[in-house]
């Protein structure tokens, strides 16, 4: 097939209604495939005006990413195509003939070593690397529409780019994984690739794996969505290119560490769809979505169908009903309304497209269960919930009235293995994380515990040396010494804080965040509590050794992804022995009845408001064990 130049529509800002609800098929979302359908073209068609000529590069509006503007280009190609290629073989090839035009264009003008809308090559560890990725499993996935269309020329000026992949250095992360899939996807038409990088790429994944689902994307601690949206994703991808050429037991072993971690993942997804905002890339969004519809389509998921749906629709219409895409059908760099801090020295205008990956459901077909069956309620919609999960050292709390996922961490901080340094990042240094918050950033005190300098100045959480998660509790110790133990019930948790000698220390709650108006802010002794106009309240309660602690409410602008103006109760007070309830949730904060008590063997004695108690032991924790690939 040749590439046409194809015109763009009339009014490329036009965005189409979405169809009505369905709340037989749908009772919690009311969305059905044909809400994805629909959001998918709003995606594709809102670039539209961004696109070079020939459709090779999309250079969308605002910041360039650290690899630069032509790289951006490729980027706005790339991701888009892996959109298009799910929504074409989707339909089976049943779209609007200029949708597979337009990606035939591309791929004829961007592989043009002379053309003036040449992609930059792949080059060791260069942006390109990830690109390549996105276009080998679009040109997999729309194969009979789109590869199998191609003239000879086209087709081996796609191999030629891709190709210089093979013998290149990527990355240690999850960049390893887009060599395995450029390269089985060059294997599976028949050009040069290498079989020992390809298996060397998917060892290396072995390498990581921590237990219960849970990889480490590259060695430290590293645990975020990059488990969800790349770790689980690429395997189960690599394995449809693959076909009889992957290794059974390969692919075996893939499947059953999705599966388990998919009984988990279901659990970070709040009432109102909103995954828990930590970790990065947090602009792929939706993308969190992904690894639900891979588990349908390996058949490697422990979720029945209902659920499986409610929970990606759930996402995905949690984001359209919130600005993304905005008005001109654009996914911008933030997480609802544009907001630069929540991105990386990578991003680039189109990086947000990487969210969709979570359309990938599009390509089991619309007779699937997924599609068909009744929704089911998620685990937030029925119970209260609380889930242990010892390899990234996390411990979720979730509470059905008010809907909300709580993450309290004691084990992911994103440093490099010891004795390597660097800064705290917010989106990992905080003891907690939510669905309907987000942290202040690039600094603010909300959920984290700190030692006062001289001056005031709050000291940085650090590297996390995890001491342990089970049942309800969970614990570890940063580098300043402070130990922290956490114990959750329903929407509370209670911190007890082992501080170094006699030190001054400040704790903060919870971040709320709106765009209307400033938080409601409420403080006297030992208290403090920040309240949001719908009724979020972030509270922060003295129980033990916080003397004549006053609480104060600290304020900040446009710090936060989830509002203009966010608030965080705030205490200050000196060791060596801190008790804390901390509390996030929408209508009664109740704090009122809880106690922290401390017997002579250091025991602390908790009693939760609704009269729940729990002890715990101070003692000094064990020491962590060594970290992978160097020692803590």
């Amino acid at each position: 097939m040749t590439a046409p130049y194809v015109s763009p529509p009339d009014d490329p800002t036009h965005l189409p209604d979405l169809p009505p609800q369905d709340l037989e098929t749908s009772p919690l979302t009311g969305w059905t495939r044909a809400h994805w359908e629909a959001l998918a073209d709003r995606l594709l068609g809102g670039l539209l005006p961004y696109a070079s000529p020939n459709y090779a590069q999309y250079r969308l509006p605002g910041p360039p990413s650290h690899s630069g503007p032509w790289s951006d280009g490729l980027e706005g190609f790339a991701r888009s195509f892996l959109l298009a290629a799910f929504r074409i073989a989707g339909a089976e090839g049943r779209v609007d003939p200029a949708l597979v035009e337009r990606y035939a264009a591309g791929l004829a003008a961007g592989t043009d070593p002379y053309g003036d809308e040449r992609w930059p090559p792949i080059t060791d560890r260069g942006q390109p690397m990830v690109e390549a990725a996105s276009i080998a499993i679009a040109l997999h996935e729309s194969r009979p529409w789109l590869w199998d269309q191609l003239d000879d020329t086209v087709r081996g000026q796609v191999t030629e780019w891709l190709g210089h992949f093979v013998g290149a250095v990527a990355n240690d992360s999850n960049w390893r994984l887009f060599q395995v899939i450029t390269e089985e996807f060059l294997a599976s038409v028949g050009a040069p690739h290498s079989r020992g990088e390809i298996d060397a790429g998917l060892a290396r994944l072995d390498d990581w794996y921590r237990g219960g689902g849970w990889y480490t994307d590259g060695d430290g601690k590293k645990f975020d969505y990059y488990n969800a949206w790349a770790l689980h994703l690429y395997p189960v991808l690599w394995a449809r290119i693959a076909g009889p050429r992957a290794d059974a037991g390969t692919v075996a072993r893939h499947r059953a560490r999705l599966r388990e971690f998919l009984a988990a993942h279901q659990y970070f997804f709040g009432a109102d769809g909103a995954p828990v905002h930590q970790g990065r890339s947090l602009t792929y969004r939706f993308a969190a979505a992904a690894p639900l519809w891979a588990g349908a389509l390996a058949d490697a998921t422990p979720l029945p169908p209902g659920r499986t749906r409610r929970l990606a629709s759930g996402t995905l219409k949690h984001f359209a009903e919130r600005g993304a895409p905005d008005e001109h059908g654009l996914l911008s760099l933030g997480w609802y309304r544009p907001f630069l801090p929540v991105t990386q020295r990578y991003s680039g205008p189109a990086s947000p497209y990487w969210a969709g990956k979570a359309f990938l459901g599009l390509l089991l077909p619309g007779t699937h269960p997924v599609w068909t069956a009744a929704e089911e309620p998620g685990p937030v919609d029925t119970a209260d919930s609380t889930l242990a999960l010892p390899a990234p050292g996390w411990l979720l709390h979730s509470t059905a009235a008010d809907g909300i996922v709580r993450l309290v961490n004691h084990g992911s901080d994103r440093l490099p293995p010891p004795p390597a340094t660097d800064g705290d990042s917010p989106h990992y240094a905080k003891l907690a994380y939510s669905s309907a918050t987000a942290p202040d950033t690039p600094t603010g005190p909300d959920n984290h515990i700190a030692l006062l300098g001289p001056d005031g100045t709050p000291s940085e959480r650090g590297r996390i040396h995890p001491l342990g998660v089970e049942g309800r509790h969970a614990a570890s110790r940063q580098a300043t010494g402070i130990e922290t133990v956490s114990v959750v019930h329903g929407p509370w948790e209670v911190r007890v804080h082992r501080v170094p000698g006699n030190s001054r220390v400040r704790e903060g709650g919870w971040a709320v965040a709106d765009d209307t108006a400033a938080p409601h802010a409420q403080t006297g002794p030992a208290r403090s509590l920040a309240r949001r106009t719908d009724g979020l309240t972030s509270a922060l309660v003295a129980l033990y050794g916080w003397g004549d602690a006053e609480g104060t409410v600290v304020r900040a602008l446009d710090a936060n992804a989830y509002g203009r103006h966010s608030a965080t109760p705030v205490l200050e007070g000196t060791g060596p022995l801190l008790v804390t309830l901390v509390v996030l949730t929408k209508g009664d904060a109740r704090t009122t009845g809880a106690s922290a008590t401390v017997d002579d063997e250091g025991a602390v004695d908790i009693r939760f408001p609704d009269g729940t108690r729990e002890r715990i032991s101070t003692s000094p924790g064990p020491s962590p064990d060594p970290a992978p690939g160097g020692t803590s």
